[in-house]
């Protein structure tokens, strides 16, 4: 019933455009100086032949890299729109289907908002963040994060217990403050 329940607001939230929600989402984050691509793919001929190339350097394609190619995803005649698998094109701001053709469970927790970041009204307009906002579309996996240090005990942080006398602020000497030990403090005085 719950479930039910979220799943309709959630809907209520979504414009229903041919039978496809529309969710509000941030733009994408482009690579400054590259979108739109058309101004230089434009007056290029299309080679869909998987090569190494030359001017992305910087992509390292990772994403199903044996069986995808640039252009599973990215629309050879207009590089300004992504195409689908059935050949539907989709706009940047709507990759997140592009992504749910695949990643079909992910793509529904999504929604629900139970996988990924969404902010906004609980019973309102709710702004969702594309897949492309966490994960590298080229390389989805996160990289290993260098785990933190443990916080430290209570017991072990300098001036925790009443008693602790707590070191002058050296810019007394600039701006002459009066001055309270936390120990006198503690006993009454």
């Amino acid at each position: 019933m719950l479930l039910s329940s979220l799943l309709l607001s959630m809907n209520a939230v979504a414009d229903d455009h041919d039978g496809i929600p529309e969710f509000f989402v941030p733009p994408p984050p482009f690579s400054e100086g590259i979108f739109p691509c058309s101004q230089c793919h434009a007056d290029m001929e299309v080679n869909k032949k998987r090569r190494k190339l030359f001017y992305h350097t910087n992509i390292k394609f990772t994403h199903a890299a044996k069986q995808r190619w640039c252009l599973d995803c990215h629309n050879p005649d207009d590089r300004d729109v992504l195409r689908l698998a059935s050949g539907k094109l989709v706009s940047f701001e709507e990759s997140y289907y592009l992504c749910g053709q695949c990643h079909g469970t992910i793509f529904r927790d999504w929604k629900a908002g139970v996988h990924g970041k969404r902010t906004g009204m609980w019973n309102g307009k709710k702004k969702y963040r594309l897949c492309v906002q966490c994960h590298n579309p080229h390389q989805p996996r996160f990289k290993p994060l260098k785990p933190l240090p443990p916080p430290i005990k209570p017991a072990d942080i300098k001036y925790s217990k009443p008693t602790d006398e707590v070191p002058e602020n050296p810019l007394n000497t600039i701006f002459p403050l009066k001055t309270i030990s936390r120990s006198k403090n503690a006993k009454g005085n």
